[in-house]
This record gives structure tokens, C-alpha cells and sequence, in this order.
């Protein structure tokens, strides 16, 4: 691929970062996985992004799909590629895209794993009053009382929580703001931290959480405690604080059934991505009537 060629991806990410103020984690996925295309057209002789045709992709998919890569993987890959002819066809440096149609072959759709009530219940029975142990109690009962991913978590500013209200203003993908109920063990959890935080955080430091040096505490420092509890519980099973956001979804449809209100509060821009959770519920129903209907017992053995 010449080198005017990917000058073209380059204005393509600064579109995605400036103009769709995509944040630079996900730009940084899009550039490598323009850059895997880019490699396959350099094996197909293929010089210039014009000269891309329909079953190109298609074979992309299939070497993507023959090297071992999982269909969501590959997914990703064909959704960048067709993000970044779509921006090619609207600069009128191609006439149309060839991505249109294009799919990864599919595969099983895993269940994402969740806590049951009471193994939450326990993972958030944290004893102690030290500042760190109080803070981490306010992050864990925040976690699993509105649902929130990672990035929004560490991305809290002291404005963004109302507990009067019982309300925290989230910023999600693509800077998409939302406003979530706070639970009141959550709510009197993040009080206790707020009483302590200004004895960690730095003066100027606007953040919700902070860390030891008194700056806003990084992803990699929550996983660690997260982490840290799960073995002080005793659970036995790797817990990450995606796992908190799965735990909420399900528990919550599971009491309400109400999608759509699960669907708002987790930000998923497609419902087809809440309705995962769905399976999840019914999995636990097909569970429970398993043990309990009279003619859903398995036989005894002769």
C-alpha cells in the first residue's frame, strides 16, 4: 500500500478523534486493524484503496477467519474497514463501498459470567475504615449500583455525583452523557469516601477517586483492587469490574423485566446489545424449573 495511500487512514483517525471524538483507545483498535487490511492488500497486489473490491473483503475475512481469529474479532475488523471506505466515499475519493454486505462468519455468542445476589452481597461486605478500604467500598457499591463501565468510573468528577438526588452523571462511548440512579448502600458508601477523600486527594484534583499520589485513580489500579477483594472473599472464581456491570444488568431485569430501562441506564446504543441479558435470565428460569417442575425431572435410572 503506497504511502498516499495510508495518508488517507491517517485523516480518517483524526476524523474519528476530532470530529466523532471517538476516544484514542478505540482510534488506536481502528488504525490496527486498517493496518491488518492494509497488510492483506499489500499480498493481493493491491495498490490503492479504489482498487478494493467486494470480494476482496470477502477473502479478508476468510484469511482473517483461517488465521485463527474469532468471528467477533473479525467482526471488527470488517466494521473498521467499512467506517473507513464510508469516509473515503464521503471525501469523493471513492464511489462506493465495498464493505456493504460483507460479514464475519458467525459464531457461539457466549454469556457474559455474572455474581449472584449473594456472592455480590458478599464480595461488598468489606470491613474497615481506612481511607483506601473506604474508598474502595465507594467503588465496588458504585460499580454494581449503576452499571458503570471501568473508563466511566475512573472518569468521575466530583459535580458528576448528586447524592441528595441519588443521581451520577456518566459520560459513555462516543461522550454520550447519561444519568444513572445511585443506590442508597452506594450512596452512603461514596459520604464515607467524600468524608476521607481530602486527606488522599491532591487540593486541585477535581476527581471522584483518586489514587495514593492524589490523582485520579487509573483503570489498571481499579482492576487491582477489585481484584484484591475478590481473594479476600473468598470467591474462588477471577472477578474484574466488567463483572459488576454484567451482575447489575441481569439482577435488574431479572426483578423488572423492563429492557428498555436497563437498556438506558447501561448507555447501549442498540437494544440488541441489551437483550443479551435476556438469555441470561432465561437461562436461570430453564434452571430453576429443571429442579422444580414435576415433569422436567429426569428419569431415574433403572
Amino acid at each position: 500500500m503506497e504511502a498516499a495511500e495510508w495518508s488517507r487512514v491517517e485523516r480518517f483517525l483524526s476524523h474519528l478523534q476530532l470530529e466523532r471524538r471517538l476516544s484514542p483507545h478505540t482510534a488506536s483498535a481502528y488504525r490496527r486493524d486498517l493496518g491488518c487490511l492494509a497488510e492483506f492488500c499489500d499480498r493481493e497486489g493491491i495498490g490503492h484503496w479504489r482498487e478494493l473490491q467486494v470480494h476482496h473483503l470477502r477473502r479478508f475475512a476468510a484469511t482473517s477467519h483461517g488465521a485463527g481469529l474469532n468471528p467477533r474479532s473479525i467482526q471488527r475488523r470488517l466494521s473498521g474497514a467499512r467506517s473507513f471506505l464510508r469516509y473515503l466515499v464521503r471525501e469523493g475519493e471513492i464511489s462506493a463501498n465495498p464493505g456493504v454486505g460483507v460479514s464475519a462468519p458467525r459464531g457461539a455468542r457466549r454469556l457474559p459470567a455474572t455474581l449472584d445476589v449473594d456472592q455480590m452481597g458478599h464480595l461488598l461486605g468489606i470491613r474497615g475504615d481506612d481511607p483506601v478500604t473506604v474508598r474502595d467500598r465507594a467503588i465496588l457499591e458504585l460499580l454494581y449500583s449503576s452499571g458503570l463501565r471501568l473508563a466511566e468510573l475512573v472518569g468521575l468528577d466530583l459535580g458528576d455525583i448528586d447524592l441528595t438526588d441519588g443521581l451520577v452523571r456518566v459520560t459513555g462511548k462516543g461522550r454520550k452523557t447519561r444519568l444513572v440512579p445511585v443506590g442508597r448502600s452506594a450512596r452512603e458508601a461514596v459520604a464515607g469516601w467524600l468524608r476521607q477523600r481530602s486527606g488522599m486527594a491532591a487540593v486541585e484534583e477535581r476527581a471522584l477517586f483518586t489514587g495514593l499520589r492524589g490523582r485520579r485513580i487509573s483503570p489498571r489500579s481499579v482492576q487491582a483492587r477489585v481484584s484484591h477483594w475478590a481473594r479476600r472473599s473468598g470467591l474462588g472464581q477471577r472477578v474484574h469490574p466488567h463483572l459488576f456491570r454484567h451482575s447489575f444488568a441481569s439482577h435488574l431485569l431479572e426483578s423488572s423485566g423492563d429492557l428498555r430501562s436497563v437498556q438506558e441506564m447501561l448507555g447501549h446504543a442498540n437494544i440488541s446489545t441489551t437483550q443479551i441479558y435476556t438469555h441470561l435470565d432465561f437461562q436461570h428460569l430453564a434452571q430453576v424449573y429443571d429442579k422444580a417442575h414435576p415433569r422436567a425431572r429426569r428419569s431415574p435410572k433403572a
